[in-house]
């Protein structure tokens, strides 16, 4: 419990230090900014005055004693130096400041202490004036603003930050205290997480101790759970998502025979089930590949020649388009052969299926990696599709005019088979139709084992 406490006690004292001096660093700001246009405001009201002393200096009907006009002191100093006329609380005092304003109408201001107050400070602005034959100065002052310019705003923030900082503490007290909970009560949290929502997570302390290991490992066991019950979720989902369409179309065309048996045409009936059929059991097989890729069944521990892989692929075939091959020798990866094979297989097709005329297929070494690049001159693939048509069940408008048989799960099967060697497969930039690149680490025997 001592733990606890003082775990909560830093956390807390260090919470509310950092509120404090970001409330200190706020509210200097804001005294910065309202000293400095109070400051200003007061020398705009004195300039005002000045100017209405102005047309009494101007038509030489400018009194010995002026009015205050609003401000705390007020003088006119004549060509000579003397003072010829003030409101009346400067009346017969000397000049309240020695600065000369340097050019005409143009005000200078600064602070000046003792006059006329000689225990205080005030703000005088002079303004320089030619009139009846010489320079004339005109002197108005105001009090100095307070650094806490008034007592209601100093107030106020002084009131703010220290509600802030007891809110901070407090808050900060009460979060601590919960997340550093005994390890009991955070066994029962983890029960009621596995078996309400694996999407929660166990709080994890700043501190390096007991508990926060224990909340890693909890987090981490929670990770894999989730991981596991999202690719199940996503393979019952893709099974049912693709494996409706052709059984809801079988059901029909046997509903129908059946319907008008003496006038249906069974051989052409069997022909159209066969079809669906040798779809079903594409996607099916499709499936469960997806499945072995999901669970990571793949064996690094094959030496397999890329190039020859390729060229035994292709041989194996029956071409619908035009092959061209640019192999390099003695691209050796260490890899699994069927998955490999697969990959290439799922390329070509693709590639096939979508091909005017022509496929290429290239295998080369670059750096560390084993590169095998598929393209095709048809239609190609728009920079905003590159990523879709790697999604499950997933095929372009263009696709699905063209090729009824695809199951839209090839290139998620491949890309998951490189992605599951080290590798990547995307779609690049090339001057007609689609080009794969398929990335595969080139490991030695000991580092794949």
């Amino acid at each position: 419990m001592r733990r606890d406490w003082s775990v909560r006690a830093r956390m807390t004292v260090l919470a509310a230090v950092l509120m404090a001096l970001m409330c200190a660093t706020f509210c200097a700001l804001i005294l910065v900014g309202a000293h400095q246009d109070a400051t200003e405001d007061r020398a705009d009201r004195i300039l005002r005055v000045k100017l209405r002393v102005l047309p009494l200096l101007l038509s030489d009907r400018l009194p010995p004693v002026l009015p205050d006009l609003g401000i705390v002191a007020l003088q006119v100093v004549g060509p000579t130096g003397r003072v010829v006329a003030a409101n009346s609380r400067m009346t017969g005092k000397p000049r309240m400041a020695s600065f000369v304003p340097p050019e005409e109408f143009s005000p200078k201001g600064g602070v000046v202490c003792g006059t006329p107050n000689p225990d205080a400070c005030v703000i005088v602005v002079g303004l320089r004036v030619h009139a009846h034959g010489g320079h004339w100065i005109i002197y108005g002052a105001e009090p100095v603003v307070p650094p806490y310019v008034h007592h209601f705003l100093l107030a106020a923030l002084l009131g703010g930050s220290a509600l802030l900082v007891g809110v901070t503490a407090v808050g900060t007290y009460r979060t601590v205290g919960k997340t550093l909970a005994p390890i009991e009560a955070m066994r029962t949290e983890l029960a009621e997480i596995t078996s309400t929502d694996l999407g929660r997570r166990v709080p994890v302390p700043e501190h390096h101790d007991e508990i926060r290991q224990l909340a890693e490992i909890v987090n981490q066991t929670l990770d894999r759970l989730e991981a596991a019950l999202q690719r199940e979720r996503r393979f019952a989902y893709d099974a049912s998502h693709d494996l409706r369409s052709p059984i809801t179309a079988m059901r029909a065309q046997v509903e129908e025979a059946l319907l008008h048996q003496e006038e249906a045409d069974w051989p052409a009936t069997a022909d159209a089930l066969l079809g669906s059929l040798h779809r079903l059991q594409a996607i099916v097989t499709n499936l469960l590949e997806l499945a072995r890729v999901d669970a990571g069944g793949v064996d690094l521990g094959e030496r397999v020649d890329l190039s020859e892989l390729a060229d035994f692929e292709l041989a194996r075939r029956v071409r619908r388009a035009r092959v061209v091959t640019d192999p390099q020798p003695d691209v050796v990866v260490t890899a699994d052969r069927l998955q490999l094979a697969r990959l290439i297989a799922n390329l070509l097709d693709n590639a096939e299926r979508h091909a005017t005329s022509t496929v290429t297929v290239s295998v080369r070494r670059e750096g560390d990696d084993a590169v095998l690049e598929v393209g095709d001159d048809g239609p190609g693939i728009s920079p905003d599709q590159r990523e879709y048509v790697f999604q499950r069940f997933a095929r372009l408008e263009a696709a699905r005019s063209k090729d009824q048989g695809g199951t839209g799960l090839g290139l998620a099967i491949a890309r998951g088979i490189a992605e599951r060697h080290g590798g990547t497969l995307t779609i690049e930039d090339s001057e007609r139709g689609a080009r794969f690149v398929a990335r595969i680490p080139i490991r030695d025997p000991e580092e794949s084992g």
